[in-house]
């Protein structure tokens, strides 16, 4: 099949600022056109953000450069090569399934990578087919998109295309294509990649390019790769702080899949934790806990001072004083993290001010939590309403001696009642993308070709803190199982 350039009036507007750094970060290529290209979901919404006219790209035309058998005119297609510890181990990356077309700038002059994940082979493909299935690229657009809704930095999701095509997993499965934006696809990875196989002016080139292009006040400082480390680390702990907010469990945190924009990505094993427990691992191929939702902090202070590592050489002249910068600077991670946390659990449960025994309140409330095995989301949700009766650990001393320390730190704060109960309701989410939901849906799409149980679950939850009579039935847990929810690689 012939690849043809794109001739829809669709509104791209690409600048492709990535593709002008040395080819030693990418490999030049087109997507492998599909058989039959057939749009499934359109984010209406955010393309009319990106610029881009949602008519045109429902068209054929239009599904035909979501699939990758058309590049829109300004494109300029690329494999991004990276590296990464990939539980613990160092290993050569790179797109292996995905490709950058470009950035666009929006009419609010901003700039995002347009990126096709299921494009077909790259250089860095590794034996793969350089293919995605139609059931997780869909749990990818549902999982990001509820993130964004929960206001959680993340990647989105523009589309979801049909291939006409079957790849071959351990059955045979529909082909997809999924449009992803992001601020940027530069990852610790990235810096991993050129501190393992460039020079010493490959690092600086690449740290110049992501201060100008995330940190561009950094820039400024007397040491701008002191200033970037620093700012990175800053985002990633209200981010990490953030995602155990809301239960949030990425399943895969190697170096790779830490984006320095301080966005969620790579949505592969990922989900939602029901009952609280800092123990729960839903990866299928996390056989330790590595990556465990109690252990997330720790594995983005680890991830952190790889990318510190990588920095040395542009830190400091002398190596001793380059490592006595990153440890300083790495050493920061842990208390940010831990008072972004903070901050977080006094708006769920509505405190104004600060106490000193605030965060003891937090830590007594979800040991209870776990000993009787509450839910997360429910649990905070139920205390927003005003019904903690209806909790888990409802009729226990220990969780009646907590109501009333928890009641008389809250007369004795600042503010009205009202204005507590408010902050809870936009700090909890009513609802989340619960598991069983997400699963419903795919099935329902994948093997019935029957979206509107997406499209439901998505209304839902585009107004999580909404309260909302609607989303009630998408706030019930499972039913109990004696087999654990296990997600899987290969999104």
């Amino acid at each position: 099949m012939t690849q043809l350039p794109s001739t829809l009036d669709t509104g791209w507007s690409f600048d492709n600022s990535y593709a002008r750094l040395p080819e030693f970060f990418y490999s030049r290529l087109g997507p492998t056109p599909v058989r039959a290209p057939k749009l499934v979901v359109l984010n209406g919404p955010l393309a009319a953000s990106l610029g881009l006219s949602e008519q045109a790209l429902r068209s054929a035309e239009g599904a035909a450069v979501l699939a990758g058998n058309r590049v829109p005119e300004g494109a300029e297609p690329l494999a991004q090569a990276y590296a990464g510890h990939q539980f613990g181990h160092f290993t050569m990356l790179g797109d292996g399934r995905a490709l950058l077309l470009g950035e666009q700038m929006t009419p609010a002059g901003e700039r995002f990578d347009i990126q096709l994940k299921g494009s077909g082979e790259t250089p860095y493909s590794r034996r793969g087919d350089g293919r995605a299935a139609l059931g997780p690229m869909l749990r990818e657009y549902i999982i990001s998109e509820a993130m964004h809704a929960l206001g959680i930095p993340t990647t989105r999701s523009l589309a979801v295309t049909a291939t006409g095509e079957t790849i071959l997993r351990e059955t045979e499965l529909p082909g997809a294509v999924l449009t992803r934006i992001a601020a940027s696809h530069i990852r610790v990875g990235t810096f991993q990649y050129a501190a393992a196989g460039g020079t010493v002016q490959h690092l600086r080139t690449l740290a110049d390019y992501t201060l100008q292009r995330h940190y561009p006040e950094a820039a400024e400082a007397d040491n701008r790769y002191l200033a970037l480390l620093r700012e990175v680390i800053r985002r990633q702990a209200s981010l990490i702080a953030k995602w155990q907010l809301v239960g949030f469990i990425h399943g895969v945190m190697n170096t790779d899949n830490m984006a320095l924009s301080g966005e969620t990505i790579d949505y592969g094993p990922c989900a939602f934790m029901d009952t609280y427990d800092p123990e729960t691992v839903f990866s299928s191929i996390d056989t330790y806990g590595r990556y465990a939702y109690g252990n997330q902090p720790l594995i983005a202070g680890w991830n952190l001072a790889r990318f510190a590592e990588t920095l040395l050489p542009l830190l400091h002249d002398d190596e001793e004083q380059a490592v006595r910068l990153a440890q300083d600077a790495i050493s920061e991670f842990s208390g940010l993290y831990q008072r972004h946390w903070l901050a977080g659990m006094r708006a769920k449960l509505g405190l104004h001010g600060e106490d000193s025994q605030d965060e003891a309140l937090a830590t007594d409330l979800l040991d209870l939590m776990q000993q009787h095995r509450a839910d997360y989301t429910n649990t905070f949700r139920l205390l927003t309403l005003g019904r903690p009766e209806e909790t888990a650990m409802s009729g226990t001393p220990e969780f009646a001696a907590w109501l009333e320390r928890w009641h008389a730190r809250l007369v004795g704060a600042q503010g009205a009642a009202e204005a507590s109960r408010e902050r809870m309701r936009s700090s909890n989410p009513a609802v989340i993308p619960r598991n069983h939901r997400v699963e419903e849906a795919l099935s329902a799409a994948v093997e019935e070709g029957d979206l509107s149980v997406m499209e439901r679950l998505l209304a839902a939850l585009a107004n999580p803190y909404a309260y909302a009579p609607e989303q009630d039935e998408y706030a019930a847990p499972p039913e109990p199982s004696s087999c654990p929810y296990r997600t899987f690689c290969g999104t």
